[in-house]
């Protein structure tokens, strides 16, 4: 963590600073600006934060993941060894920025006057679904990016899009009943309302089934990530 945070004048800060300054914009645009309420009259920062958490997961992973070849050029070159082994290498620093950020959801949780129930016991499940989207693409993405360098910095741009079609400053319910199994193809909308139900005791993420394509889509990727990059690692040295 801290050669991923070498030579910045905040240092490790920034795994707290980044998820928050984006916790009080979405609260600005959706709660202030656009008037929507979360569920269950819960506070909006927190309610935000909970969803930030999930999806700053996924989103450092993918990130992390989906470059990491072409940052370790030299060493995937040189050296023989499993290649996955790269990608999947990336995941330790969002890992610990995410234990860095449990405290601060705590105090977040008791100023908002939230007791976790019994279902807090789930959370981890709903983040290693957030975590199994996030390598299967970042292995598709990162096999990609040896030979098209144009992905990374596709990449930035598709997971700020991502930030405003998943639920993360609105609830799950507000999108339309004829919308929901086709908004239910981003994998993060369960993960989302997952941690939303475990933490704060709102929504109802199986309500409907709609949430067997989270899970379906989550699965489907990381099977074919890890497929696509075993098919084409053999290549990366000399391409890269």
């Amino acid at each position: 963590m801290s050669v991923h945070y070498k030579q910045t004048v905040i240092g490790a800060a920034w795994a707290v600073v980044r998820p928050l300054v984006t916790v009080v914009i979405l609260t600005m645009v959706f709660s202030r600006v656009a008037k929507l309420n979360a569920d269950g009259g819960i506070w909006y920062p927190l309610y935000v934060l909970v969803g930030m958490t999930a999806w700053q997961l996924f989103a450092s992973v993918l990130g992390e993941s989906s470059n990491s070849l072409v940052a370790n050029a030299n060493l995937v070159s040189k050296v023989y060894f499993p290649r996955m082994l790269v990608p999947l290498s990336t995941i330790g620093v969002p890992l610990v920025d995410l234990a860095v950020m449990v405290p601060i959801l705590a105090v977040m949780m008791a100023i908002g006057g939230v007791v976790p129930q019994w279902r807090v016991i789930f959370a981890p499940i709903f983040l290693l679904l957030a975590l199994a989207a996030a390598i299967g693409l970042g292995l598709v993405l990162s096999s990609l990016n040896v030979k098209y360098r144009d992905v990374r910095y596709v990449i930035p741009f598709v997971l700020q899009f991502g930030v405003y079609i998943s639920p993360i400053g609105y609830p799950t319910s507000r999108v339309p009943a004829e919308y929901q199994l086709a908004y239910h193809l981003n994998p993060m909308v369960l993960a989302i309302d997952g941690m939303r139900w475990s933490l704060l005791g709102v929504g109802n993420p199986f309500a409907g089934g709609a949430w067997l394509v989270s899970v379906a889509v989550t699965l489907a990727a990381l099977y074919a990530g890890v497929q696509y990059f075993r098919r084409t690692e053999k290549n990366f040295a000399d391409v890269i």
